[in-house]
């Protein structure tokens, strides 16, 4: 019942604020130029260079993930995902912290404006392949993504708010803060992120979009790179799966 009477709530007030704060026609007209001229494309640039220099380029994570050079984009396609050296299920940022550390290198926060960059340019090298998370894989990966389920679905806060709250069926298309809340299956948000957003005039990640949600929603921000920060992701990404979406980096938001 208290489901139900939140998501109520939630609906009224999305579409009160709908009627008032709709994208204006010089924004959808900025969004629109955007996608043929992505801000982000010089970040992604800026990745390459650093994956190179730090990293060491494709093969060098080829041979850390145990696979052939060219299984790399097709592989990445089903980040996050376990890593048995690594020991548990992690993202693509991660695997690069641990190949840093591997190297005997200083490994970047996942915070960093660097680790985005590259985090984007590692991401767009599967761009057009389709989003794979197999959470059958593993029993590790089928734990993660229950967790992931759990944080997804969980309300918490003062105001019971959960990631569903503002993502169900019965929600899904109404108006908040200007824009559409999405499907995150259809719109692929697995696939789109890291992405820019015309709000910040910046690169930012899926993880940290999330905390952005928490924020705005006054509930207690879940560390980047934690397990259930991890899990919450792997949980979107199958979504996406689910609608058989690709990777399409680097995305365009608001």
């Amino acid at each position: 019942m208290k489901g139900a009477i939140v998501a109520t709530i939630v609906a009224v007030s999305i579409a009160f604020a709908g009627e008032q704060f709709a994208m204006s026609d010089a924004d959808r007209a900025m969004y629109e130029e955007m996608l043929q001229n992505n801000p982000a494309d010089i970040f992604v640039e800026e990745g390459g260079e650093l994956f190179e220099e730090m990293i060491g380029g494709e093969v060098v994570m080829a041979k850390f993930l145990g696979i052939k050079e060219e299984k790399l984009p097709n592989y990445i396609a089903g980040f996050p995902r376990y890593i048995k050296k690594m020991g548990a299920v992690v993202g693509l940022d991660q695997v690069m912290q641990a190949i840093l550390a591997e190297k005997k290198k200083k490994p970047l926060k996942l915070d960093d404006p660097k680790m985005f960059s590259m985090l984007a340019y590692v991401k767009s090298l599967a761009n057009g392949e389709k989003i794979n998370i197999n959470i059958n894989a593993d029993k590790h990966i089928k734990a993660s993504y229950k967790l992931g389920e759990k944080t997804y679905m969980t309300q918490r806060g003062g105001r019971g708010l959960s990631c569903n709250s503002c993502h169900s069926k019965d929600i899904i298309g109404t108006i908040l803060r200007t824009q559409p809340l999405p499907d995150l299956g259809d719109n692929a948000s697995g696939g789109t992120w890291p992405a820019y957003r015309m709000t910040k005039s910046n690169l930012t990640t899926l993880q940290k979009r999330f905390q952005g949600c928490m924020e705005n929603a006054l509930l207690a921000v879940i560390p980047i790179g934690s397990k259930e920060m991890v899990a919450l992701e792997v949980y979107v990404n199958k979504l996406a799966t689910d609608k058989q979406k690709e990777i399409a980096i680097p995305g365009l938001k608001r």
